[in-house]
């Protein structure tokens, strides 16, 4: 594995993070579906790795790339800053751009009445996990099996009570158990192609590495700012959620320091 060339790493390595989402999604087929309140403590553990990946395995790599090539300084800090909020503003787009529908909050997007409804959960997943596969791929890219395999862990670890989360809400919508599942895995499947491209045009591009590792933690940021964290506290589960944020964010730290 040591041998590997780093876009196969950043695919093989979002590839298992993903397959996680259906590891997480397991317990429907048991029959388990549990409680709102731990769903929403699992969402608030996604959301603690997420951010701590965003800063300690993405942002700050992002400054010191900058800085060998650019010298400490305004211009490091600036392309950093200018990356991040790239990154944020992609996802905006594509949150505005695709047609999907939240669990909640309803349709979003241009009109599509010709797309079925699981088409459109199925829509707005993949605007969710492609930032993430964007980052493992990214990691890999940059740092090889040292700087991707923390990120790969993290997202792995946070990606199953995603699956979890959308297993179940399937679930409520009215679809089966083994079509709730399918449907959850899948969604996991996406971070494959977002882990490729990431790790590809880091290893092609070394000048754009900066760029690269800022832009992947803006878009992980959006996604928690804008569709995790609101869902965690919208049923009043907020201190259970903010637990599992602390927990998260700290192991995700320790995975990092280990392991990177």
């Amino acid at each position: 594995m040591m041998d590997m060339s780093p876009l196969a790493l950043g695919f093989l390595g979002s590839l298992v993070a993903g397959l996680m989402t259906a590891l997480g999604a397991l317990p429907v087929l048991a029959g388990r579906t549990p409680g709102r309140p731990f769903r929403d403590m699992s969402l608030g553990f996604a959301a603690g790795v997420m951010l701590a990946a965003s800063f300690f395995s993405l942002i700050i790599p992002a400054l010191d790339a900058a800085e060998q090539t650019y010298g400490a300084g305004a211009i490091p800090a600036a392309i950093t800053c200018a990356s991040i909020l790239l990154g944020m503003g992609a996802v905006a787009w594509l949150n505005g751009a695709l047609p999907h529908e939240h669990f909640r909050t309803g349709r979003e997007g241009p009109e599509a009445d010709a797309l079925r409804r699981v088409w459109l959960f199925i829509f707005a997943i993949t605007i969710h996990n492609v930032p993430e596969g964007l980052a493992v791929g990214v990691g890999f890219g940059a740092g090889g099996l040292e700087g991707g395999m923390p990120l790969a862990i993290g997202i792995g670890l946070q990606n199953a009570p995603e699956g979890l989360a959308v297993a179940v809400a399937l679930l409520g919508e009215g679809y089966g158990r083994g079509r709730a599942f399918a449907i959850a895995a899948l969604t996991g499947m996406v971070e494959p192609l977002g882990g490729a491209l990431g790790a590809g045009v880091i290893s092609l591009a070394e000048p754009l590495l900066p760029w690269g590792l800022a832009f992947a933690a803006g878009a992980m940021l959006f996604v928690i700012s804008h569709e995790i964290i609101p869902e965690t506290h919208r049923s009043g589960h907020q201190n259970k959620a903010t637990l599992g944020l602390s927990i998260g964010l700290v192991l995700m730290l320790f995975l990092d320091v280990w392991l990177g």
